[in-house]
This record gives structure tokens, C-alpha cells and sequence, in this order.
């Protein structure tokens, strides 16, 4: 490891979690308490190298971080991940580089993220450093406008696996599985879609209105179920039996909460970043799998801003959230690692899923557009289905 040499930081931590107009400030998220009940594992403490890189980072990396010291601290991000996700690797990200003493981040929708940076550069411009979200066909659309994105080649990159790059300016955060949630007071474990139309058919009056899916009108819901039906296209047969018993939501974590009160009995192709805490802290009463005839992984995808008032800090950020520890943090707050290494009790990755289901059968969303025309006709597909 080569140590860094920097200057102290001289801004105080704060000791209030707030949130403040809408963002979620997290000062010192280390210090402050979480709600839920017991854990069935919890993960281990993340050790930290402070103040030191990998032997593999360019040898000027230091100058990187003298900048981002003198950028005064401070971050800002644009993103579809709650606090509880990003807890861990703003904690241990503020332990690597103890002069960052203040990041925010908002908690939006995958599509809203792009639409706030739209909406800011053109009335001037924007306080975002990074944008973060895994709305995949979004995602492209927006990376391809000039001026939104800055390049920047992080030195992890030779470490990690050839989809860690998503686009030319956008590396992958997490591979979030999507997963199949069910209430186990409520209903036997299903194994995959497949197994829970067949429950559906066997007992349609059960099911009436008690499944969840994502609302496909959001790029997130339209790009993880356009996902699905395309690797299997023999979906479309399980969707006859379930689409008609269903109600689309706007979010996992409302699907995950009704579901945990009962309003729901499951919900299939939810987002495991949101998923696993709930289900941590359900003392057994809300469960997930890996749909077993095919689980959609869809990264979390994330991009320097071009004009972002802290680069260095931001690059800084990049290149944590990619290293062995940043991955690590990843893991603890709820999403899907992908970096070789990274394992342990309460802790969630990509090879786990593979593990499981096999490379066969996982459903990697790619980060391209889809067609007018294909959505339109995949959405009236869709829809009148769910008899809209």
C-alpha cells in the first residue's frame, strides 16, 4: 500500500443524521442509530488502510488527493439509493480520507435522478458531483448527450470484470439482483415466476390483487420486466396466469413493505438493494429468492458530472466505491457486490447469485435504448395483461 500524505481535516463531524430540503445529509452516519430488529447475520467490521491507495495506483495519485483536500470536504450525489445502502460506504469512505466531512445525496427515482441534472444545467447550473442510478435505457440516453458526463479512468478498473464499465463514463456500482419477495406467513416459497403463476392458477381467488410488480411506465420497471420477457419469452405464458392478479407500484420499498404487512402476499422482480435490509429485520416473516428459471441482474450504474464543482473528491469516491474496501461497504449496506474477494456473514455479491442459479441462468441488463416502437409494443403487451 503507498500512504498518502495529507493535512488533517479541520471541519467538525456532525452528530445529527437530517434531512434537509428533500436531501438526506450524511455527516456522521457511524455515529447515529438505525432502526429495525435483529439480524440474522451481521456483517464484520470493514477495515480501512487510512490514508493509503493500493501499489497499483499511478504514482501521482497523490496529487488527486491534495486537490479533493483542498475542494473543502464536500459531496454531493444524485441518486435512486436510500441512506441505508449507502450508509456503510459513506462511513468508511469519510474513514479513508478523513478531510471528506460532509456528503449528501438524494434519494430519488431512477428517472428522476437525469431529470434534476437536465432540469439544473438548463437554467444555468447544477451542485451534483456524481449520478448514480440503475435505470439502464435512461442511463444510455442521458450518457450520450454532450456535457453531462466527464471521462475519467479509474486505476481499480484493471482489477474488476470487463462489465464493470458500463458505458464509456459510467462504472458499475453494485449488480442488483431482482428478486421474488413473499409473505412466509401468508404463502409456501415459490421457487421462480413459473412456480408462482402455477400457485396463482391453482387458486386464482387467493391471489386476487395480493401480487406486486413494478410499475413498467418508470424505466426501472420497464427495463427489468422488458429484461425478463426477452432472455425468456416464454414468460409471457407465466404473465397470463399473474399480470390479471396484480397491482404495479412505483418503488421496491413500497412493494417490500406491503408485502411485509400483508397487503401483499409477493412481488416478483424487486430490486435486492431494497429488499435484503427488509427482509433483515422481518424476524423471518418476508423472504426472497432467486427466480430459479432466470434472475435479472441489473447494475447500479455511476457517472462524474461534467461540470462538478468537487472532481477530485468525486474521483476520489469512484475509485473507493470500485476498490476492495469500497466494494466491501457496498456489500454491508444491502447491495450486490461484484468484486472477486468480497464475502462474509450479512454480506450479498454477484457470485453468491451465481452460486445459486448459474451463469446460465442470469439476465444481465445491458445499458442501451430501446426503440419507440419496441416499447410501445412490449407496453401494450403488457397492459392488456394487466387489463388496463
Amino acid at each position: 500500500m503507498k500512504s498518502i500524505q495529507s493535512r488533517p481535516g479541520t471541519h467538525r463531524r456532525r452528530q445529527l443524521c437530517l434531512p434537509v430540503a428533500g436531501v438526506v445529509v450524511l455527516g456522521a452516519l457511524a455515529a447515529c442509530g438505525g432502526g429495525g430488529g435483529t439480524e440474522a447475520e451481521q456483517p464484520k467490521a470493514n477495515p480501512i488502510a487510512a490514508g493509503k491507495v493500493p501499489a497499483y495506483y499511478p504514482a501521482g495519485y497523490s496529487d488527486l488527493v491534495s486537490q479533493a483536500e483542498h475542494e473543502g470536504g464536500t459531496l454531493t450525489i444524485y441518486s435512486n439509493t436510500s441512506e441505508e445502502n449507502w450508509a456503510p460506504v459513506f462511513r468508511d469512505f469519510k474513514k479513508k480520507y478523513g478531510f471528506v466531512t460532509k456528503i449528501s445525496a438524494n434519494d430519488l427515482d431512477s428517472d428522476e435522478v437525469f431529470q434534476k441534472v437536465l432540469s439544473e444545467q438548463a437554467t444555468g447550473s447544477s451542485p451534483v458531483d456524481l449520478v448514480v442510478s440503475n435505470a439502464a435505457s435512461a442511463w444510455a440516453t442521458f450518457a450520450a448527450r454532450p456535457k453531462m458526463l466527464a471521462s475519467y479512468q479509474s486505476p481499480e478498473l484493471s482489477k474488476l470484470p470487463d462489465y464493470a464499465k458500463l458505458l464509456p463514463d459510467v462504472y458499475a456500482m453494485a449488480m442488483d439482483p431482482q428478486l421474488l419477495a413473499y409473505n412466509t406467513s401468508l404463502m409456501d416459497k415459490p421457487k421462480g415466476l413459473h412456480d408462482l403463476a402455477e400457485k396463482v392458477a391453482a387458486d386464482p381467488g387467493k391471489f386476487n390483487n395480493k401480487i406486486t410488480v413494478r410499475d413498467p411506465e418508470s424505466s426501472f420497471g420497464f427495463t427489468v420486466t422488458h429484461a425478463y420477457t426477452k432472455a425468456l419469452p416464454t414468460a409471457w405464458d407465466d404473465f397470463k396466469k399473474l399480470l390479471p392478479k396484480t397491482r404495479p407500484e412505483t418503488s421496491s420499498g413500497t412493494q417490500m413493505e406491503k408485502i411485509l404487512s400483508g397487503e401483499y402476499m409477493a412481488g416478483f422482480l424487486i430490486s435486492g438493494g431494497p429488499a435484503y435490509p427488509v427482509v433483515g429485520d422481518s424476524d423471518g416473516l418476508v423472504d426472497v429468492v432467486y427466480p430459479e428459471e432466470g434472475t435479472v441482474v441489473l447494475p447500479r450504474g455511476i457517472g462524474l458530472a461534467a461540470d462538478a464543482p468537487h472532481p477530485a473528491t468525486a474521483k476520489l469516491f469512484i475509485d473507493f466505491l470500485l476498490s476492495a474496501e469500497g466494494q466491501r461497504a457496498v456489500a454491508e449496506g444491502g447491495l450486490s457486490s461484484y468484486r472477486a474477494g468480497v464475502s462474509g456473514p450479512g454480506l450479498h455479491t454477484y457470485q453468491e447469485l451465481v452460486d445459486k442459479v448459474g451463469k446460465d441462468k442470469v439476465i444481465q441488463v445491458p445499458y442501451t435504448e430501446v426503440s419507440k416502437n419496441e416499447s410501445d409494443a412490449w407496453l401494450k403487451r403488457f397492459d392488456d395483461l394487466v387489463g388496463k
